[in-house]
């Protein structure tokens, strides 16, 4: 196995060296397996170490002794130029191994707007774009996570994708991919094993026929893809010991998972649907995973990670062990994702001895009739009982997630959101001043409705750059009078393009691949995005 030589020259010239030196505490070292897969998010290092879903890929398949799953993220613009400048090529961060001598790459694929880095990182390890022109010395490259159920507009960069629960699927992806080498099978060979793996959908088995881009297989391609699902979540591997970064990530705690999918069927909501049906883990199961991470992490601080947090059956018996468990060690409890109807009074006041971690609550949209209209589920009342319950158990900070742009909407339903704001900063001042804390601050955020597949909204038209810009600042306007709110959107022009690449087909290759050769960088990113 070749190493990358990385100098202390390069690496002092770029904004945060640690993201490029690996070496971290729990990180797994093998030097001798058969196949080494090079597990790769298509952004910095601070948002991929976060990923729950790499994270639990990561502890798989390094349980296997046959595989040695190493870590790679896109490097930043910094980072990118001086690799070029020194010839230094993409490598994993475990034991420096070039990218291109992998037997696997596996890209997460979380956010469209990723796509570009997806090509900056085969450029560096010296890999052709497209599946056409790589031959039998290059790596396999696969991709799953959310946007993979439309994998077509980077169709022509990746070889296999694989569509749903990854934990199951992934190691018999790795066993065809053995087998294919042990056996010195061609890269056509192993392509047709993969394709009869459910859940596998290789992109080169299929074929553009129309002008409005739909694919029909060829002799060798399945007529349908049906999505993987792991059926029992509890008995499912999780993220073992996770790797403890050295500099601070976005999400830099533990994340317990409860359970998969979601039962309320948000008309919007793309992983409401692409992750059903519900499967919980069991209340012991998800303790013993607590103690476990607690124990080989240092961490103090757990989020009860699902699409709605409070919706999990036993949350109500969760909370309490784990702050009695681990009072001792100042453990505090976080709900990111906290639906506002779930009743969670008695465990919020049990958690106000501890570090206050942030409360989060997504009523979506600003009146009834477009909460309605979503399928949302929840009403005011809901919305301002919860957010009262918590400023009376100590909280003083809430967050408030809405959409605009929403099929039906009106400018009703925008100023809705700044009614429902004010409503919910009178909620805090209602509680008598000795019983609640000081500095309020509400936080509304306002992401634009992006049409995604496999929704009941997928067809629905999305609002222009013109028209969502006016929504910002009529909004803008309603909640600047409001004290103690914040205000933060999405740009525009990033949720359009969000829009055109979550339902656009395989014709899309070719404009990911000039704006990468126009610069494109890190779309994502405000700072990056052209």
């Amino acid at each position: 196995m070749s190493k990358v030589c990385i100098s202390d020259k390069l690496l002092s010239g770029v904004e945060k060296p640690a993201r490029y030196t690996g070496a971290e505490y729990n990180a797994v070292i093998k030097q001798d397996a058969e196949i080494s897969f090079g597990l790769c998010f298509p952004d910095v290092y601070e948002i991929g170490m976060s990923h729950l879903g790499s994270r639990i890929l990561y502890n798989v398949l390094n349980l296997r002794d046959d595989c040695a799953c190493e870590r790679i993220y896109a490097p930043w613009v910094d980072m990118e130029q001086a690799m070029l400048r020194e010839s230094v090529p993409l490598y994993t961060l475990e034991t420096k191994r070039p990218a291109r001598e992998c037997d696997i790459l596996g890209f997460s694929l979380l956010y469209e707007l990723c796509y570009t880095n997806i090509l900056t990182m085969l450029r560096l390890a010296g890999i052709p774009f497209r599946s056409e022109d790589r031959g039998e010395e290059f790596p396999l490259i696969v991709a799953g996570g959310a946007c993979a159920c439309n994998p077509e507009p980077i169709a022509d960069f990746i070889d296999a994708f694989m569509i749903g629960d990854g934990e199951e699927m992934i190691c018999e992806l790795v066993d065809a991919v053995l087998e294919n080498k042990r056996n010195g099978g061609s890269r056509e060979e192993l392509l047709l094993a993969l394709s009869n793996i459910e859940g596998v959908y290789v992109p080169s088995l299929y074929r553009v026929v129309d002008e409005f881009g739909s694919v029909r297989p060829t002799a060798h391609g399945p007529e349908r893809i049906t999505r993987r699902v792991v059926t029992d979540l509890d008995g499912a591997q999780y993220i073992g010991k996770p790797v403890v970064p050295y500099i601070s990530i976005v999400h830099d705690r533990i994340a317990l998972e409860l359970f998969r999918g979601c039962t309320k069927g948000c008309r919007f909501c793309q992983a409401g649907f692409i992750y059903r049906p519900v499967r919980e883990r069991e209340l012991n199961t998800v303790m013993d995973q607590a103690r476990q991470l607690i124990s080989c992490t240092g961490y103090d601080e757990v989020s009860l990670f699902s699409l709605s947090s409070g919706d999990y059956s036993k949350i109500h018996q969760l909370v309490p062990m784990i702050m009695d468990e681990f009072s001792n060690e100042h453990v505090s409890v976080s709900l990111p994702s906290l639906r506002i109807d779930s009743f969670l009074k008695d465990d919020l006041e049990r958690m106000q001895g501890v570090r206050k971690a942030g409360l989060t609550f997504a009523p979506e949209a600003g009146t009834q009739r477009l909460r309605d209209a979503i399928n949302k589920g929840v009403t005011e009342e809901d919305l301002l009982r919860a957010v009262s319950d918590a400023f009376a158990s100590g909280w003083t900070g809430v967050k408030l997630y809405f959409m605009i742009g929403l099929p039906t909407e009106t400018d009703e339903d925008i100023l809705g959101i700044a009614d429902l704001a004010q409503k919910v900063v009178r909620e805090y001042y209602a509680i008598p001043k000795d019983r609640r804390g000081k500095g309020l601050r509400v936080n509304v955020s306002a992401s634009s409705f992006v049409p995604k597949p496999f929704t009941p909204f997928q067809w629905e038209p999305q609002n222009t750059k013109d028209e969502l810009i006016r929504k910002q600042r009529l909004l803008k306007d309603a909640l600047r009078p409001i004290k103690g709110v914040d205000f933060s959107y999405h740009a525009p022009d990033i949720s359009v393009l969000e829009g055109v690449f979550s339902r656009g087909d395989r014709r899309l290759g070719r404009a990911v691949e000039l704006a990468w050769e126009y610069g494109a960088r890190f779309d994502s990113w405000d700072e990056c995005f052209k």
